[in-house]
This record gives C-alpha cells, sequence and structure tokens, in this order.
C-alpha cells in the first residue's frame, strides 16, 4: 500500500448537488475543476479510485414520480442526469492531465464506455480513473446503492461519501449549534438511529461486504486526501 494511506483502492460517491456550487440548479465548473483536483492529489498518493455521481443537480427522480411522474421513468430520467455530470467530471479530470473512463450501466457507445466489471478494474490497475455513470441501470435503485454495489464489485477498501460536513452529527450542525460529530459508527447504529447518511439498501450492502462508509466534506479543500490518510475530519462507519 501506497505510504501514508489508509485505504488503496476507493470508491468515491459525489452527489449531483455537490456539482452545483453556490447555484440552485445545473453544474458549477469551478466546483466541478476543484472535485477533479481533488482527485488528482488523492491518485497522486497512490490510491487508485473510481467514483459513483448522482444527478440531483439537474433531475431528481424520486421528487418528480411524488409530483406523479411515474417512478420508472422518472428514475430513467435521473439515470441520465448522471452521465452528463459524469462526462463534465470526466473533462475537468482529463484538463488537468488525469486519463479517466465513463462506464455506463445503461449502453451509449457514443459517448462512454458500457459497464464490464472486468474492464473497469483493468482501468483501475493501469491508474486510470473510473466514473461509473447511471446508477445501477435499474429504477427504484438509488445511486448510493450504485455505490455500495460497485465498491463490493471493484474489492474497494472503502467507500467514501463527500457531503457538505464533514462526518454525521447526532443533528443537522447547521441548524443545530450544540450537534455533535461521531467518530465511529456501526451499521447497526446507522439503521437503528435512522441516520441519513446513504439508504437503507446501501448500508446493508456494505455491511454484508465489510465495506467501511467513511463520510467526508467534500466542500472543504484537501477532504479526500485527509480521509484517505486519517488526517482529515470525518466518521467511519464500521461493523462494531
Amino acid at each position: 500500500m501506497a505510504r501514508g494511506l489508509k485505504f488503496k483502492r476507493v470508491l468515491l460517491k459525489i452527489s449531483g448537488e455537490a456539482l452545483m456550487g453556490a447555484k440552485q440548479y445545473g453544474i458549477d465548473y469551478d466546483t466541478v475543476e476543484r472535485i477533479a483536483s481533488e482527485v488528482k492529489d488523492a491518485r497522486e498518493l497512490g490510491a487508485e479510485l473510481c467514483l459513483v455521481v448522482g444527478g440531483g443537480n439537474i433531475f431528481r427522480g424520486m421528487s418528480q414520480a411524488a409530483q406523479g411522474m411515474e417512478r420508472a421513468s422518472a428514475d430513467y430520467m435521473g439515470m441520465l442526469a448522471t452521465v452528463m455530470n459524469a462526462i463534465a467530471l470526466q473533462n475537468a479530470l482529463e484538463k488537468i492531465g488525469v486519463f479517466t473512463r465513463v462506464m455506463s450501466a445503461i449502453e451509449m457507445t457514443a459517448i462512454c464506455e458500457p459497464y464490464i466489471r472486468r474492464r473497469a478494474i483493468r482501468h483501475m490497475e493501469k491508474g486510470r480513473i473510473v466514473i461509473f455513470a447511471a446508477g445501477t441501470g435499474n429504477p427504484y435503485f438509488t445511486t448510493d446503492t450504485a455505490a455500495a454495489l460497485r465498491a463490493a464489485e471493484m474489492g474497494c477498501d472503502a467507500l467514501f461519501k463527500g457531503t457538505n460536513v464533514d462526518g454525521v452529527y447526532t443533528a443537522d450542525p447547521k441548524k443545530d449549534k450544540a450537534a455533535t460529530r461521531f467518530e465511529t459508527l456501526s451499521y447497526h447504529e446507522v439503521m437503528v438511529r435512522d441516520l441519513k447518511v446513504m439508504d437503507q439498501a446501501a448500508i446493508s450492502l456494505t455491511r454484508e461486504n465489510n465495506i467501511p462508509i467513511v463520510v467526508f466534506s467534500i466542500a472543504e479543500r484537501g477532504g479526500v486526501v485527509g480521509a484517505l490518510t486519517g488526517e482529515g475530519r470525518f466518521t467511519t462507519i464500521i461493523d462494531a
């Protein structure tokens, strides 16, 4: 394992909202470029990285379904939004010299590769960043569940969940000044307390495959490297 790293192979889950920056909608390219530079820094430490990106900055299937759209159709539209985000991240990474492949669970060969597990592993072994798009390719599954699934398939040492706060708190730290951050939690505690870290399917999948979840702030410079080296602020979810 590369010197100073707690984890060698990591899946980084980035929400679509993280790409908005200060905007209310869409993609803030300055934010995308900053996240890309964080990924490059992590790779230069010797980490093997793959990414799953959400699509909530463009289209959120569940909210549209709540307004009357058929859930499956809404989810497919959300999957297409993740492909747009993945291409934006790929562009930002390749601009700074990082070889990147986008692999989609829904075939669209004109713009990205189809997801093939063994090919994805080979890309990572060659030092390329792999961005998994279109979720699992199935409606009714969130991109959190897709992240847990791909982390298991890639044999990742950890799943990094980049959020707007530096870990899991007893309450929303932006609303409650008395909220305190957990250093560690068990999968069971997350499910029993109904902590909104990831959905239950994703938590169950990481638990079954013994994949730690590291929750950190993607909004802060150095967040990815800090979580990789253990020097930053984050919450680790592991078996008790």
